[in-house]
């Protein structure tokens, strides 16, 4: 019998979750193994006074955010779709979505919300991809960031996927973000299974993401058009029929 793709997806486990099911309903198996574990940060309720609109740059910025206020009126601008979708299951009921990147969420902003009607919000992790900052603050924004998560990485290579590289059970990886591309090269070198991704297909959400893996011999490296989990998924489709 001809076994199905199979692909490891090294998402936190919430959003692995839901791209294993897109995934599964595309005749592709998938390999849940994080490289990044979610924490939300506990304290008082997120203070939204003055707050024109929250920016959401991640699912789990919208997750840590629902975690921290009970407030679901706020206009929220979110980064991508998923994220956007993320934050309708959460309840917010004005939400837009940039259906890009930190670029495309900074350009939403630009189009839609005036600087001087009130200040914007970025909800996000100790780390942040790109510099929305920058980009608002030049255009006259006022812009906060509360760090409401951490994101911890992995620091041994997961023996699920070891075995898979053993036994050649495993056709590729789907890679969403610099900082997982970063570690997954990391621990490859760590447990001496570079030469593995000779093996390996590795998907890659943005050009970011694909510089950043760039250092192991992939048997071929493909990146979504669009930095977006559809555009990924489309990516993953396509190359399973080449």
């Amino acid at each position: 019998m001809i076994r199905a793709p199979r692909l490891w997806v090294t998402r936190p486990r919430q959003d692995a979750e839901v791209l294993a099911a897109a995934l599964h309903a595309a005749g592709i198996d998938a390999l849940i193994e994080p490289l990044l574990c979610i924490d939300f940060i506990d304290g008082p309720p997120v203070d939204l006074g003055g707050i024109q609109a929250v920016l959401a740059t991640s699912a789990n910025g919208v997750r840590a955010l629902a975690h921290r206020t009970t407030e679901r009126n706020v206009a929220l601008l979110a980064v991508g779709d998923a994220t956007a979708r993320t934050a309708r299951q959460a309840g917010f009921a004005h939400v837009e979505s940039a259906s890009g990147d930190v670029s495309a969420l900074a350009d939403l902003v630009l189009r839609r919300l005036m600087p001087t009607a009130g200040g914007l919000l970025h909800v996000a992790a100790t780390d942040v991809a790109g510099d929305l900052e920058s980009e608002l603050v030049k255009h006259g924004y006022r812009y906060r960031r509360d760090v409401l998560y951490t994101a911890r990485v992995a620091t041994i290579l997961p023996t699920s996927v070891q075995d898979a590289l053993a036994r050649r059970t495993l056709d590729g990886v789907a890679v969403f973000s610099p900082r997982t591309a970063r570690t997954l090269v990391t621990l490859f070198k760590a447990h001496d299974a570079a030469a593995n991704a000779r093996h390996l297909v590795c998907f890659c959400l943005s050009a970011a993401v694909e510089g950043a893996v760039a250092e192991l011999p992939w048997r071929a490296v493909v990146t979504a058009d669009r930095p977006t989990q559809a555009a990924l998924i489309a990516a993953i489709q396509t190359a399973g029929r080449g």
